[in-house]
């Protein structure tokens, strides 16, 4: 007689270590995922952090190497005496900044590059720096003064009026029509203009246009950095023109050349997007009558940046100390020797910003934060004399 046959299984021992066995290959996998998107995480966050350091800094190494084109290291000259008033400087919103001018005889120069030790805002306990570039823009043609033929000047002429306050302009100049094709655009209201002749320089704003002319009124909203400045007693266009007066007319053995000067201010702001500072590019200055100008809106160059540090190797014809963070004119005494640098002296700008990612990393629940250092060796203004003549 056979024995029913009856269905194998398996016994609860089997059952509990099988169980075991696939519950830790279950958590070495997902240990294994974890990490792989902890890891993807981290390099996500690397990059993007990286990605904010090139943002910020390309443009601002940009800039520097273009600083003092054309203006050159002793700056440009500035009213000065009695009657001037303080030089608007750009800053972060709800700054109030004025200008350091370098000294020089009887009148002071606004430096190619100035300055800013600290007058950035305070972020993670530290506070930043800011810096102010001057050119020239090197895509706008030159205007040159007089004419050589007054009755019938070029498209690349003008003529400076005796008191310094317009230039007129043949209605076919570039200045004031542009050249759109080739991506020149025209003088627009809130545009500074370089002066530059044998006998020195000068600046101004420009305040309104029409067909023909350029002007450059003084105490007008549109003179935010209070440029033009006629009531001065030392006035750069009178020693343009080689006389303390700027009644008569130009002499045209004393030739002039205008150029559209550009100036480019770099900050952080972490006033417009609280808790997300941005590396900010500032060209010029809205004027006062038009503060929604688009042309001078300040331009976030990407990224959250938290550090802007900037120091400077100088060259004071001697030596070349490096200056740790100083805002320029900076004196230093050692014993009974007194020692001025100035911003005239800058050679080389030493730039260390510090990014961090957009969003928290899920490893660490805290910024992935990441600095770049560089140092920009200053194109026009490294040039050193070491040809002495009698």
């Amino acid at each position: 007689m056979r024995n029913p046959s009856r269905e194998d299984g398996f016994t609860l021992t089997e059952m509990l270590v099988s169980t075991s066995i696939l519950l830790l290959l279950i958590g070495a996998a997902l240990t294994t995922l974890g990490d792989g998107m902890a890891i993807s995480d981290a390099a996500s966050q690397l990059s993007d952090s990286n990605q904010n350091l090139r943002a910020g800094t390309n443009q601002l190494v940009r800039d520097l190497l273009m600083g003092g084109r054309i203006i050159g290291a002793e700056g440009i000259a500035m009213p000065s005496g009695t009657g001037v008033t303080a030089f608007a400087r750009p800053g972060p919103p709800g700054s109030n900044l004025t200008f350091s001018l370098d000294p020089d005889g009887t009148n002071r120069n606004l430096p190619s590059i100035s300055t800013g030790d600290e007058l950035g805002p305070t972020i993670n306990g530290a506070t930043t720096d800011i810096v102010t570039i001057l050119t020239v823009d090197e895509f706008m043609p030159v205007i040159t003064t007089p004419p050589q033929v007054a009755a019938t000047p070029t498209a690349d002429e003008g003529t400076i009026s005796a008191d310094g306050g317009s230039v007129t302009l043949p209605a076919s100049s570039l200045w004031l029509t542009g050249d759109p094709a080739n991506g020149t655009g025209k003088i627009e209201v809130g545009d500074l203009v370089f002066y530059k002749g044998p006998l020195g320089n000068a600046i101004q704003t420009v305040t309104s246009i029409d067909a023909t002319h350029i002007y450059f009124a003084a105490n007008h909203g549109n003179d935010w950095f209070h440029f033009n400045q006629p009531a001065a007693t030392n006035r750069p266009l009178a020693a343009l023109k080689g006389t303390a007066s700027l009644l008569t007319a130009w002499d045209a053995s004393h030739p002039v050349t205008l150029f559209r000067a550009m100036m480019f201010t770099y900050f952080i702001d972490d006033t417009t997007k609280p808790g997300v500072p941005r590396l900010t590019r500032l060209l010029n200055h809205c004027p006062i009558t038009d503060p929604t100008c688009a042309r001078y809106s300040p331009q976030a160059l990407g990224g959250v940046v938290e550090g802007l540090d900037l120091t400077y190797d100088l060259n004071d014809g001697t030596t070349s100390p490096p200056i740790e963070r100083p805002t320029l004119p900076y004196t230093i005494s050692v014993g009974s020797v007194v020692t001025t640098y100035n911003s005239n002296q800058i050679r080389k700008v030493n730039v260390r910003v510090g990014v961090r990612s957009e969003t928290v990393s899920k490893t660490s629940q805290d910024y992935v934060r990441n600095q770049v250092s560089t140092s920009v060796i200053v194109r026009s203004l490294a040039s050193v004399d070491r040809y002495k003549t009698e």
